[in-house]
């Protein structure tokens, strides 16, 4: 889109990386996206130092570095196998090659990323195995320092729920940016262009995207080929902006004319769309930069003309289609008691009730930053008393950002099209499930559960059966304390924490359950032995030392008995 662009340039300090051996070995660096940035380069300068001078000498080892946003990555380089019930959020990984003796680059682009946090890890393979004297040679050290430079729109034009916007296109444009905040408990946005008037008929494309300026391959439509250009998404994340990009066909001349409305359709209310400028009652929060970009508190007074088009009121549409109520979200209470423990209590809980008409919505939020290097666990068990001898099913869809709630009676799913989440499922034959999430995106997580009752033609709804569920969600700083094989370790870089097991004896893995490695008992019992029969032998030394006085050497001997163990 055509506009005024800012840059910005993000740097970090070089940190020596290592070895891969667990996620306690990586070099993790943190950065911050701001809003409404359509391009960001990452620039992986990494070099080799050895002495204090540059490392010509140093053999070549691949780097490898990977992305995510919203959390740090869950790598798993060596294949290990997952704790069960562990879900593993995907990244994106780049590997390194050098094109220099002592010093390489590599760069990583992306187009309209996600703003807020990003994470970047970083690693060498793992070690071989030799076994290397060390202070007879200089060792090499490999570097990495991350550098990022964004550029960022400013000024992108708001829309205002229920206001048309007029616009004209000059012929030297090709697009027009807009954005408009969609608050909480909204279950449809329309995004409607009218009066289009060009040369070649209506030749312009809608996209939509959440979040950042939309791509190519975002929601779009071709208002040449739909009468009225209408696209509606279901089910928006709610407190994100939305972005509208109106686009124009190559190759069209003159001038274009269109205007462009947006309508938010209030799934609490659910035969009334939201009124123009009126936010859902149970959601006067939105984005940090609305009052910047728009100007004025939310209901004050309709929205001042813009200079780049006209605003007016558009008629309210009397209905909105059928499905899009929305259930009442339970907040719970956040109990931290350390750091990365944290509990969240369900009021008049953790015993939870789900009807049979209706689902039961309850909502986690995990505070920016400070969450994100833990693990979120979520625990289901069915009461089965409570079922009256009925066959009932109690499912769960955890979700980021919205909840789902499917209309369908005879199936649950926890994904559509924009959205993806994590289903869960209690029976009277498996009464207990479990969910953990290593590093999870921080926001509110909702939690939908919904009882059906299995017939012998699928899932139907119950009547008269209400499921009483336990329920226990809480954050913690690694996968079960790592267990008998590893120990959970608090790291640190720069002012971000985060948790990661560091494993023994051959186990490996994220919870140290992987024993593919693992040393076995009679290995471990005789290493033990022989540790014992070595330090044993240092006793005669020692009684010959004590007994020809000499004391110094005696000592030492004792020293190094004791700390060899």
């Amino acid at each position: 889109a055509d506009g005024l662009f800012a840059t910005d340039y993000f740097t970090r300090t070089p940190r020596k990386l290592s070895p891969f051996r667990s996620f306690a070995s990586i070099e993790l660096f943190h950065f911050h996206i701001p809003e409404d940035t359509v391009i960001a380069v990452w620039n992986l300068i990494t070099f080799k130092e050895q002495g204090g001078t540059f490392g010509d000498q140093c053999p070549d080892r691949s780097i490898t570095v990977y992305f995510r946003s919203g959390a740090p990555s869950v790598i798993n380089p060596l294949h290990t196998h997952f704790p069960r019930d562990t879900a593993v959020p995907g990244s994106f990984a780049l590997t390194l090659t050098w094109t220099l003796p002592n010093r390489t680059t590599g760069v990583f682009n992306v187009t309209s990323p996600l703003p807020g946090d990003w994470f970047l890890a970083a690693h060498l393979p793992k070690d071989e195995g030799k076994i290397s004297v060390k202070g007879l040679s200089e060792e090499c050290q490999y570097l990495s320092q991350p550098q990022l430079i964004v550029q960022r729109l400013v000024n992108i034009a708001v829309l205002y729920p229920g206001y048309v916007t007029e616009q004209s296109m000059a012929p030297h444009n090709r697009s027009c940016l807009y954005k408009v905040c969609v608050p909480s408990y909204t279950s449809r946005v329309l995004v409607e262009g009218l009066r289009c008037r060009g040369s070649e008929g209506c030749p312009l494309w809608l996209r939509v995207r959440a979040k950042a300026p939309p791509l190519h391959n975002s929601t779009a439509l071709d208002c040449r080929e739909h009468a009225p250009c209408q696209l509606a998404l279901d089910l928006p994340f709610w407190q994100h902006w939305y972005y509208v990009l109106v686009e124009k066909h190559p190759g069209v001349p003159g001038t274009v004319s269109f205007q462009v409305t947006v309508q938010l359709t209030d799934c609490s209310r659910p035969s009334l769309a939201r009124p123009p400028f009126l936010p859902s009652s149970a959601s006067m929060n939105m984005p940090h930069s609305f009052g910047s970009a728009g100007g004025l508190g939310l209901g004050d007074s309709p929205p001042p003309d813009s200079p780049n088009g006209t605003k007016y009121p558009f008629p309210v549409p009397t209905s909105s289609p059928a499905g899009e109520q929305c259930w009442p979200v339970r907040p719970t209470l956040r109990n931290e008691l350390d750091t990365f423990s944290v509990h969240f209590y369900i009021f008049f809980g953790p015993n939870v009730s789900v009807p049979p008409d209706r689902p039961a919505v309850f909502v986690i939020n995990l505070l920016p930053v400070l969450d994100s290097g833990g693990v979120l666990n979520l625990e289901l068990r069915l009461n089965v008393s409570s079922l009256c001898g009925e066959n009932v099913t109690v499912f769960g869809c955890l979700n980021h950002e919205v909840p789902l709630t499917s209309g369908d009676n005879s199936s649950v799913t926890c994904e559509t099209e924009s959205l993806a989440g994590f289903l869960l499922s209690v029976n009277t034959t498996a009464s207990l499930s479990r969910l953990r999430i290593p590093y999870p995106q921080t926001g509110s997580w909702y939690l939908s559960l919904r009882s059906l009752c299995a017939t012998e033609h699928g899932f139907e709804p119950c009547t008269n059966v209400t499921a009483e569920v336990y329920l226990r969600a809480y954050l913690s700083p690694c996968i079960n304390d790592c267990g008998i094989y590893g120990q959970c370790k608090l790291l640190r870089t720069n002012n971000y924490l985060y948790a990661a097991c560091e494993c023994k004896a051959g186990w490996n893995g994220w919870g140290c359950t992987d024993n593919a490695e693992a040393f076995s008992y009679g290995f471990q019992l005789l290493s033990t032995l022989l540790l014992c029969l070595s330090n044993v032998m240092f006793v005669p030394p020692v009684a010959i030392a004590v007994r020809s006085h000499y004391l110094l050497e005696a000592a030492v001997y004792i020293f190094t008995m004791f700390f060899s163990t």
